[in-house]
């Protein structure tokens, strides 16, 4: 089509009313600036995933009428934002003579000594609510309110009502290094990067170690890591790290055992027993093709086991249980899905699965929690454990003298038969799936299988699960990457069983959700980055630019019509690196990998040698601009195979001529490795996230030398230079 807005008869239609009502885009413009109009089938499926009837005509007008009716008939919305530092209005319905009056209690519990004017509406008509016509008036928030979520008391009468009011800075600040310059970090996969210690997989105890080395042997001020939300409890582990059973949480399977501070402390016997799991999962260190997981865990969670059986000092047993008080419903969520997951099988999506079957409030629940007392407790006492060796990694990372230290990558969503979506079904849209369009890369789109939050169970219960996932993160890393951070602002929902092609945007309130990061990231001095590659609407990139949110620029796709932007062109604001975790490393991309892989693998849509001219196409646009810009020597670009090293070094060199705020080095260019940590779209066809690093011949590079290896010492000179 060649229109880009929707007619008038369009508009008035009631399903289009109605979908814009409650923030679903009846309409998209696409990657290809290609015009679309949501299908009303499609609209009715998207609405009913909200919990709204929009299945005729009559039952459409109902629904606009009723959630009029609501959002007229109550006092104030059930959340409302306030910018730190300035005055805010929050409106209020009233009749038309009433004034409203308003109260804070501070999130301390403490009342907000201010003074709370009141001033006029926001100008629109009165509202005719069963005969009784309503108004707006403003209470006036002053911008001495100090930052936290606060409750607002709105008085009307003799009607009260409390909001979540949130007091946001209105941006992230920069650290001070920032400010005037720029911070370098390394980029890792966890899991992949294993030391003599290790059990077969990287863990938190490495983590630590790499921390501490990245800054004392390269300079480095953080490691970007992959997201660590918690998993399953039992084998077969979910390989994906972007597919989480819950994001509250954090994964217990990359303890380390033997720095649970009661190992010490374990007789003899058991700690002979603990010694001997480790050696049985020792020589998975040294493989070089495949991160077993599953042979980790099983001898690991023997291990664990065996500790918390040997009990704590009373102090530590405190601590455990001020843990479980500090965590709540979402430790006791996610360690009663481990139970019965534990005792009776997998999740499956089968109407006489224990998922589909029962709920939180099941006796049958109530029962196996009281059968297996031991079990519930030894997941909870796991995240506790997992808990304080992240926060501990992180704090060995400060004290090192690392500006940010952690760097913590945050999923899109969880698994929709996780503990998250089992325990609380009413924060996600139910029969919807979050993906993306079809785009010039994925022409059938793309459906990434996880429920999206509803944005209306945000707004009535304050972002609280939002809330306390970010604080959760915040609390063991000085920075978060938000993967799709577009999606804090509209999500490609997918109703059940349709094709990624039949989908609609559902939008949410990115100023309370930026509002939420700014106010988190304050109380930490840490820094935020979006992951907003692709193409990103302009009010997007205005607002999380407005916001100091970092986004991302990878040197691979800074690019227009085959042509490579110069480095000293890209965006301050944003997290520069060289590629990403779904493209092969550097030699890797060099030598084609990429195109070798989706040949292999029948990923092609086209004949593989217009794929491949292509690729060669892109690699020689690269080297121009490398040689163009002083970064690479011409006579490298005319010989690339032999000079493959210094090429790969000038494309970082060309990162340190950005005047990017954060610079990113990956672990995988620094040794050499070739391989790809993931392949976008495949499952099994592919080993994704399960690559252990190895260098250019093969051979493992364990954490105990990885930064002495002349690559990383050679990517640190030019860092620091």
């Amino acid at each position: 089509m060649s229109e880009r807005t929707e007619n008038e008869v369009r508009l008035a239609r009631p399903l289009i009313r109605l979908a814009k009502l409650v923030g679903i885009g009846t309409s998209y413009v696409g990657m290809s600036h290609d015009y679309h109009e949501i299908d009303d089938d499609v609209l009715v499926a998207v609405l009913a995933a909200l919990g709204i009837d929009a299945s005729s005509e009559n039952a459409q007008e109902t629904a606009i009428r009723r959630i009029l009716n609501r959002r007229h008939g109550r006092l104030v919305a059930p959340t409302v934002l306030h910018i730190a530092g300035k005055e805010d209005k929050v409106f209020v319905n009233t009749g038309i003579l009433d004034v409203p009056s308003a109260t804070i209690t501070l999130e301390n519990g403490e009342p907000y000594e201010g003074t709370i004017t009141v001033g006029p509406g926001d100008g629109s008509q009165a509202y005719d609510l069963d005969g009784t016509f309503v108004s707006t008036a403003a209470l006036i928030i002053p911008a001495d309110l100090p930052v936290g979520y606060h409750t607002l008391h709105v008085r009307v009468g003799n009607r009260m009502q409390d909001a979540t009011l949130i007091s946001a800075p209105d941006h992230v600040e920069l650290l001070d290094p920032m400010k005037g310059g720029s911070l370098w970090g390394w980029m890792a996969q966890l899991y992949s990067i294993r030391s003599s210690g290790s059990w077969g997989v990287g863990d938190y105890e490495d983590l630590k170690t790499m921390l501490v080395d990245a800054k004392q042997k390269t300079g480095a001020d953080f490691v970007l890591i992959n997201p660590v939300h918690a998993a399953e409890p039992v084998s077969p582990l979910t390989p994906s790290p972007y597919l989480p059973v819950s994001r509250r949480l954090v994964n217990f399977t990359y303890i380390r055992p033997e720095s649970v501070p009661e190992y010490a402390a374990l007789a003899a016997d058991a700690k002979a027993q603990v010694d001997g799991l480790h050696a049985d999962a020792e020589a998975l260190n040294g493989d070089p093709q495949l991160i077993d997981r599953d042979a980790m865990w099983r001898s690991k969670m023997h291990a664990l086991w065996i500790i918390f059986k040997a009990g704590r000092s009373a102090d530590r047993q405190a601590a455990f249980e001020e843990f479980k008080k500090t965590c709540g419903s979402d430790l006791e969520a996610y360690a009663t899905w481990c139970l019965c997951y534990d005792k009776w099988g997998a999740p499956a999506a089968d109407a006489d699965n224990w998922e589909r079957k029962f709920n939180r409030e099941s006796p049958e629940v109530a029962t196996l929690k009281n059968q297996f007392p031991d079990t519930l407790d030894v997941y909870r006492w796991r995240e506790w454990i997992a808990s304080e060796q992240l926060a501990a990694a992180q704090q060995a990372a400060k004290d090192a003298g690392m500006q940010i230290g952690i760097m913590n990558d945050m999923a899109v969503g969880v698994h929709p038969l996780g503990a998250d979506v089992w325990w609380h079904p009413e924060r996600f849209a139910k029969g919807a799936t979050v993906g993306a369009p079809p785009d010039m890369f994925n022409q059938q789109g793309q459906n990434w299988s996880q429920p999206p939050l509803s944005p209306i169970d945000l707004e009535e219960t304050g972002y609280t699960t939002y809330r306390n996932m970010v604080h959760g993160m915040f609390a063991r890393a000085g920075a978060v990457r938000i993967d799709h951070i577009l999606g804090l602002f509209r999500l490609w929902w997918i109703p059940e069983n349709r094709p990624a092609t039949d989908g609609a945007y559902v939008y949410y309130d990115s100023d309370i959700m930026l509002g939420i990061l700014a106010l988190e990231a304050s109380r930490t001095n840490g820094v935020v980055v979006g992951e907003d590659l692709g193409v990103v609407p302009e009010y997007v990139a205005d607002s999380l630019s407005s916001h100091g949110i970092l986004g991302c620029a990878v040197e691979w796709f800074e690019q227009r019509d085959g042509v490579f932007r110069a480095p000293s062109q890209w965006r301050p604001y944003a997290l520069a690196s060289v590629n990403t975790h779904d493209l092969p490393p550097a030699a890797g991309y060099l030598e084609y990998e990429h195109v070798k892989i989706r040949e292999r693998l029948g990923l092609l849509t086209g004949p593989a040698e217009e794929f491949e001219k292509s690729a060669k196409a892109e690699q020689d646009a690269m080297l121009t601009m490398l040689v163009e810009q002083g970064y690479l020597d011409a006579d490298f670009a005319e010989h690339r195979e032999e000079h493959e090293a210094d090429i790969v070094d000038a494309l970082y060199r060309a990162l340190k001529g950005s005047p990017c705020k954060l610079l990113a080095a990956s672990i995988t260019d620094a040794v050499g490795e070739k391989r790809a940590q993931n392949q976008p779209g495949t499952n099994n066809e592919y080993p994704n996230w399960r690559v252990p690093l190895a260098n250019a011949k093969g051979n493992v590079v364990p954490l105990e030398v990885l930064f002495d290896t002349p690559g990383a010492q050679r990517f640190a000179e030019i860092f620091n230079s």
